[in-house]
This record gives structure tokens, C-alpha cells and sequence, in this order.
């Protein structure tokens, strides 16, 4: 590629940075990283769904500022200046909540700050961000916080339709009469424990489902 030739905003290359994580790539599963959060704030749909996007927000946000000032980071000071980015946006969302959706801001508790401590938004900033381009660093950005999301959604939605018997709220258990024939709620789902479980009946599928894939090939 000639200098004066710009690689497509949407090339398969950047399309693949987006979409790997979702499935083939993906940060909790295959990964493993960030499973302590699918802990506490997969109890309620929402919650998780208002943690997936403020995650995937400031993973993107962070990657790309990051890769804008990647030139003129001092080495010595790289971690330093990645923490102060990573906290920012934090901050920045966590304010927006609190304004906006105070109801989801005081479930989530101080569990939207601990998104600093997340470790994939610090592993994406230290392997990606710091060595590639503005674009790429928000799509990879972008793509590691929705397979992140992806992931604390489904583990939600399981654990709130059979713990609670409800989905967003909504009691769905009831509506469909499944308590008439006998059905209790399973007070085991919305027990820490059960979201390892669930995580891990997730990694047992898609490695599983992965593996056939390649042995087919």
C-alpha cells in the first residue's frame, strides 16, 4: 500500500478486530479476564446491561486516547498515565449515571468504579492501544467491551429468569402460568456462586462448539 493510499475505515482487518472478540476471541471466555464483575452485577438484566455499555464505553474511549498520545507517553509513566485515562472515563460515567439513571447507579454501587480495575481495559490499552492507530484501537476497543457485555447479558438474563422469575422486571415465570404447575423460583441463581457456574457452562459450549469447528475442518 502506497503512502497516499488509506486502508478502508471498515477493511476486513478492522472488521475482524470488532467482531473476534465477540465470539472467537473473546475476553471472558476464551480469554478469561473480567470474570470477577459477572459476580455482583449479574443478579438483574439491567444492571448488567447498564455495566456492559459503560464498560464497552470506556474501553473504546480509553483504547482511543490512548492511541493518540501513545508517541508522546514516557515509558516510565505509560501505566500511570493509562490508570488516569481509564479513571476519567469512569468518572465520566459514573456521573452520567447518577444523573440519568440514579435507580441502575445505586444498584450497580460502587461496582462502576471498580471498572478501573478491570483488567481487560488495561490489557487492551498495554497491548493494542499503545502500539496501533486511533481506529483500530476504538474498534478493538469497541469489540472487547461488547464480548465482555455479551457475556454479563447472558449470564443475567439466565440468573434472573430462573432466580427471580422475571426478565427486566417483568414477571414472566407468572404470566405463563409456570408457577401453577408446580414451579419455584431457583434461589440458587442469584447466589454468587451460580454466576462461576454459568460462566463456565458459557467457556464449556464455545470451546466445545470451536473445537468441532476445527475438527471439521
Amino acid at each position: 500500500m502506497s503512502n497516499t493510499e488509506k486502508e478502508p475505515l471498515f477493511s476486513p482487518k478492522n472488521i475482524k478486530l470488532l467482531t473476534a472478540p465477540l465470539g472467537r476471541n473473546n475476553p471472558i471466555t476464551v480469554q478469561v479476564l473480567g470474570i470477577c464483575s459477572a459476580l455482583a452485577v449479574t443478579v438483574k438484566l439491567k444492571p448488567a446491561l447498564v455495566m456492559a455499555l459503560s464498560v464497552t464505553i470506556v474501553t473504546a474511549v480509553s483504547n482511543l486516547v490512548i492511541a493518540l498520545m501513545r508517541r508522546s507517553i514516557p515509558e516510565r509513566i505509560r501505566i500511570i498515565v493509562q490508570l488516569v485515562v481509564i479513571a476519567t472515563m469512569v468518572i465520566l460515567v459514573d456521573q452520567f449515571l447518577k444523573a440519568f439513571a440514579f435507580d441502575v447507579s445505586k444498584q450497580l454501587s460502587v461496582f462502576v468504579g471498580l471498572i478501573i480495575t478491570n483488567c481487560i481495559i488495561m490489557g487492551r490499552l498495554e497491548a493494542f492501544a499503545m502500539a496501533n492507530k486511533p481506529w483500530p484501537s476504538f474498534l478493538d476497543g469497541l469489540g472487547n467491551g461488547a464480548g465482555y457485555g455479551i457475556i454479563l447479558v447472558i449470564v443475567a438474563f439466565f440468573r434472573e429468569l430462573f432466580g427471580s422469575g422475571t426478565f427486566m422486571g417483568y414477571p414472566v415465570m407468572q404470566k405463563l402460568g409456570i408457577y401453577s404447575v408446580g414451579y419455584e423460583n431457583n434461589g440458587m441463581m442469584i447466589l454468587p456462586p451460580m454466576a462461576l457456574i454459568v460462566v463456565g457452562l458459557i467457556i464449556w459450549f464455545q470451546r466445545s462448539r470451536d473445537h468441532a469447528l476445527i475438527e471439521k475442518k
